[in-house]
C-alpha cells in the first residue's frame, strides 16, 4: 500500500545542518522561527512535521553538532599518548575549530543557552548535561595519566578538569568576540604553563 501523505521534498540532514548553524550563531532564544525556516528553506508546517518543535529541533541540532563539530576536539584526549599532549592537542584543536571563518565562532554547547529558556529549562538542562559529560571526559583522561604514572598520585584531576573546561569555555567567548586563531593559541600557551605547575613538571 503506498505511503499516505505528501512526501518530504528536502534533505533532512542538510536542513538540520542549516538549523544547527542558526542556533550556533544566535542561540536557542535568539533564533526565531522565521530565522530557522528561512535558513532551512522550508515552511513552518514542514519544520513541525519533520522535527516536532523548536525545542526538539534544537536538541537534534546539538546532537549533530557534537558528532560533526566536536568529535575532532574530543578525540585528542583518547588519541594522544600522554595526558600532557592530550590537553595541549585538545586546546589547540579547540582554537582551530572556534576560529574558522566559514562558520559561527565559538561553541554551541557553551553559548547556545546560558539563561533559563522558554522550554521550561529543557534546553539549558540538556546543554548543562553535555558540559558535564565533557568535564568527565577531561577528568577520565587525567585519571588515566595518574594510573599510568605520568601524573602524581595526589594530582587533583577534578580541579584540573574544571580548569581546562573553563579555559575552553573562555576561548569560546573570546572567539565569539572576534579573537583570531593566533590569539586563541596564546591562551593555549598560558594554559600549558598552568599545566606544568599542576603536574609538577617542566616537561612538554
Amino acid at each position: 500500500m503506498p505511503e499516505r501523505g505528501r512526501p518530504r521534498t528536502f534533505d533532512r540532514t542538510a536542513t538540520l545542518r542549516r538549523a544547527m548553524d542558526v542556533f550556533w550563531a544566535k542561540g536557542y532564544e535568539g533564533a526565531s522561527m522565521s530565522d530557522l525556516t528561512a535558513a532551512m528553506g522550508i515552511k513552518s508546517p514542514s519544520l513541525y512535521a519533520a522535527f516536532g518543535s523548536k525545542e526538539a529541533l534544537f536538541l537534534e541540532a546539538t546532537d549533530l553538532y557534537t558528532r560533526v563539530e566536536g568529535a575532532d576536539i574530543w578525540s585528542a584526549l583518547e588519541d594522544s599518548p600522554t595526558a600532557s599532549l592530550a590537553i595541549e592537542r585538545f586546546l589547540c584543536r579547540t582554537a582551530e575549530a572556534y576560529s574558522q571563518a566559514d562558520r559561527p565562532q565559538g561553541c554551541l554547547i557553551a553559548l547556545g543557552a546560558l539563561h533559563q529558556d522558554s522550554s521550561k529549562g529543557a534546553i539549558c538542562d540538556d546543554l548543562r548535561r553535555r558540559r558535564a559529560e565533557n568535564h568527565m571526559a577531561l577528568r577520565k583522561r587525567l585519571d588515566r595519566g595518574i594510573a599510568e604514572g605520568e601524573l602524581p598520585p595526589d594530582f587533583d584531576s577534578h580541579a584540573a578538569a574544571t580548569f581546562f573546561a573553563t579555559v575552553q569555555h573562555g576561548m569560546s567567548i573570546q572567539a565569539r568576540d572576534g579573537a583570531s586563531h593566533a590569539g586563541l593559541l596564546a591562551t593555549v600557551a598560558g594554559a600549558m604553563v598552568a599545566w606544568k605547575a599542576m603536574a609538577g613538571t617542566d616537561a612538554a
